[in-house]
């Protein structure tokens, strides 16, 4: 245990720490938020005494006044910390010496961890890439009005949930594993494992079509793999798209069929992080599309 309660009082990882407590402290604030609030609706006391839904707060100056004390509050916290504690700052890099591991500042350990399991290309550019298209594409995909201005689950069930399972299980899940479970040469060590600084572990990874008894370079590998990622996603929005119509939901209705391809593809991309990784760490699957000019 020696190792994992020195990496906890690394100068480094405070403010991990101070992440994950205020990560963890506003979603319970939220979530308890709403959970509240769908209850009162179930009751039919919504909205509570002394709000109805004519009553409005202007933004300026009663919200932007609260913002602006807030920022002058952590801009003078961290100015005060950064007066009392040093930096955490290393050695000159030495060549010659170099730390095992290797370790990105926390915010991009998320992206190292996922390098495990995708190309550079993939980890690096096209998934930050999606999550940026994402996040910008929600004010033009978000038909639903409710929950604006308080919080909801009953009326906002799957926006709620595809963003806590992306952020808070996902992404926050993949910087925790990169800062304290990732030890000397990016081995995968537990909290009560000691690390060893010249552990050699030989792990044999197989491509998808290895276990069908296709060579992954051939044409027909490349084939086979790229249909399967094509089934994937096929599958994942045609099966959704006609059980949805056979039910006439209006809910695709107000989507119409872009907006319905946009959410699903980006949809089934985030889902297909946690499949990989399975994969992976289960079945050692390198990897299931292998093309000359890229792998998947």
């Amino acid at each position: 245990m020696s190792n994992i309660i020195h990496i906890l009082f690394l100068k480094d990882n405070e403010v991990i720490a101070l992440f994950g407590i205020a990560v963890f402290f506003f979603a319970v604030v939220a979530f308890r938020e709403a959970i509240k609030n769908d209850r009162l609706q179930k009751q039919g006391k919504w909205p509570p005494e002394g709000q109805s839904g004519k009553d409005k707060v202007l933004t300026w100056p009663f919200l932007v006044r609260k913002e602006f004390l807030v920022a002058i509050f952590v801009t003078a916290g961290l100015l005060v910390w950064g007066v009392l504690r040093n930096a955490p700052l290393e050695e000159f890099a030495d060549p010659n010496i170099t730390p095992n591991p290797s370790k990105a500042p926390w915010y991009f350990l998320g992206l190292q961890e996922m390098l495990v399991y995708f190309d550079p290309w993939i980890a690096g550019v096209l998934f930050p890439l999606l999550i940026i298209v994402g996040l910008m594409a929600i004010p033009y995909i978000d038909i639903n009005p409710k929950g604006s201005g308080y919080y909801t689950i009953r009326e906002r069930k799957f926006a709620v949930s595809v963003f806590s399972f992306g952020f808070l299980f996902l992404w926050v899940i993949l910087i925790v594993v990169g800062v304290f479970f990732r030890g000397t040469g990016w081995l995968w060590y537990w909290p009560w494992q000691e690390w060893v600084p010249h552990t050699i572990v030989a792990e044999t990874n197989y491509d998808f079509t290895q276990f069908l008894g296709i060579d992954s370079r051939s044409v027909s590998g490349s084939i086979t793999g790229g249909s399967v990622v094509t089934l994937y996603y096929l599958l994942g929005m045609v099966i959704p798209y006609v059980v949805m119509k056979a039910r006439n939901s209006k809910n695709l209705q107000k989507l119409g069929l872009i907006r319905y391809i946009t959410v699903s593809f980006l949809f089934w991309s985030m889902i297909g992080l946690p499949i990989k990784m399975f994969l992976r760490l289960i079945f050692h699957m390198k990897y299931i599309w292998v093309t000359p000019w890229f792998n998947i």
